[in-house]
C-alpha cells in the first residue's frame, strides 16, 4: 500500500454492488433470475444435445447453432451464479483474482459470440443466395476452422487489456457498481489515469462489434432482397417471419453492446447501464435458443424424436426391472 493509504497495487477483493436500489426485493430477484438462468441452461443444453445427437441436423447452420449455445452457457455461467450467491449473502465480495478471471472470460466469450453471429449470417446468405455453391463453400472442414477462428478471435485480443487491468493500482476500498466485473466499473476503481486503457478498449470493441455488425447487416440485407424476389406470397411471409425474429435478437445484442462499449468514455448513468447489462446477461441468452433453434421445424422434430427415445428407454427399463423382480420371486 502507498504511504497515503488510499490505494493498493495488490488488492484482495472488490465489492459487487449489484442492485442496491432493490435490496428490499432480494428474495424475489433471486427467484426470478434463478428461473431465467435455469431456462437459459435448459434451452441451450437441449440445442447442443439435439444438434449432436440427430443425424438430420448435421448441417453448417446447426453446427454454428451448437457453438452459439455453448457460448451462451459459458457466458451466463461466468456471471450469474456469483450474482445469485450475492443475493443470499450479506457480503457481496469477489476476490481480485476471481474478478479479473470473470472480466476476461466475459469479454472473450462475448467477442467470440459477435464473430459467430457474423459467420452465421454469412452462412444463411450463402445457403439462400448461392445454394449450388453452398456445399463446397461450407464443407465440414471449413465450418470447423471458421468456428475455431471465432473462438480464438475472442480469446486472443482480450488477453492484453485483461493483463493491463490486472496490473493497475486499485483503491483499497470501493465497490464495482455492477452485478459482475465489467470494464467501466472496474476501471473507475483504479487509482491512476486509465484514459489510454479506455481508448484501447474502445478501439478493440469497435473493431469486433462494428465489423461483425456490418457483416451481419449486409448479409441480412442481401437475404431480404432474395426473399423479396420469391414469387410466392407464402414463401416471402415465411422468410420475413424467420428474419424478423433473428433481427430482434441481433438488434438487442448489438444495440446493448454498442451502448455499453463502443464509446470513448466508460461513464454513464448507473441505472441505465444496469438495465442494458441485464439485457445482455439474461434476455438475449434466453431468446437465442428459442428464436434460432426451437422455432425451427427440423429442430422441433428432432427434439420430439429424442424425447420419444428417452421415454421409451425409461419405460423399457421399468418393464425390465419389473420382469426381473417377478422372475426372482418365482
Amino acid at each position: 500500500m502507498s504511504p497515503d493509504g488510499n490505494h493498493s497495487s495488490d488488492p484482495t477483493e472488490f465489492v459487487l454492488a449489484g442492485f442496491p436500489n432493490l435490496n428490499s426485493a432480494r428474495v424475489e430477484l433471486f427467484s426470478v433470475f434463478l428461473l431465467v438462468y435455469l431456462l437459459i441452461l435448459i434451452g441451450n443444453v437441449l440445442t447442443v444435445g439435439v444438434v449432436r445427437a440427430d443425424t438430420r441436423l448435421q448441417a453448417p447452420m446447426y453446427f454454428f447453432l451448437g457453438n452459439l449455445s455453448c457460448l451462451e452457457i459459458l457466458l451466463t455461467s461466468v456471471i450469474i451464479p456469483k450474482m445469485l450467491s450475492n443475493f443470499l449473502s450479506r457480503q457481496h465480495t469477489i476476490s481480485f483474482a476471481a474478478c479479473i478471471t470473470q472480466f476476461y472470460f466475459y469479454f472473450f466469450l462475448g467477442a467470440s459470440e459477435f464473430l459467430l453471429l457474423a459467420v452465421m449470417s454469412v452462412d444463411r446468405y450463402l445457403a439462400i443466395c448461392h445454394p449450388l455453391c453452398y456445399p463446397l463453400l461450407m464443407s465440414g472442414a471449413v465450418c470447423f476452422h471458421v468456428a475455431l477462428a471465432c473462438w480464438v478471435g475472442g480469446l486472443v485480443p482480450v488477453l492484453g487489456p485483461t493483463v493491463a487491468v490486472a496490473l493497475l493500482p486499485f483503491c483499497k476500498q470501493g465497490a464495482v457498481v455492477q452485478h459482475f466485473c465489467d470494464s467501466g466499473p472496474v476501471l473507475r476503481l483504479a487509482c491512476t489515469n486509465t484514459k489510454k486503457l479506455e481508448e484501447t478498449d474502445f478501439v478493440l470493441a469497435s473493431l469486433v462489434i462494428v465489423s461483425s455488425l456490418l457483416i451481419t447487416a449486409v448479409s441480412y440485407g442481401l437475404i431480404v432482397l432474395a426473399v423479396l424476389s420469391i414469387p410466392s406470397a407464402s414463401g416471402r411471409q415465411k422468410g420475413f417471419s424467420t428474419g424478423t425474429s433473428h433481427l430482434i435478437v441481433v438488434t438487442l445484442f448489438y444495440g446493448s453492446a454498442i451502448f455499453l462499449y463502443v464509446r470513448p468514455s466508460q461513464s454513464g448513468s448507473v441505472d441505465t447501464n444496469w438495465a442494458v447489462t441485464v439485457i445482455t446477461t439474461f434476455v438475449t441468452p434466453l431468446l437465442n435458443p428459442f428464436i434460432y433453434a426451437l422455432r425451427n421445424e427440423q429442430v422441433k422434430e428432432a427434439l420430439k424424436d429424442m424425447f420419444r427415445k428417452v421415454v421409451a428407454g425409461f419405460l423399457g427399463n421399468l418393464l425390465l426391472d419389473k420382469y426381473l423382480n417377478e422372475k426372482a420371486v418365482k
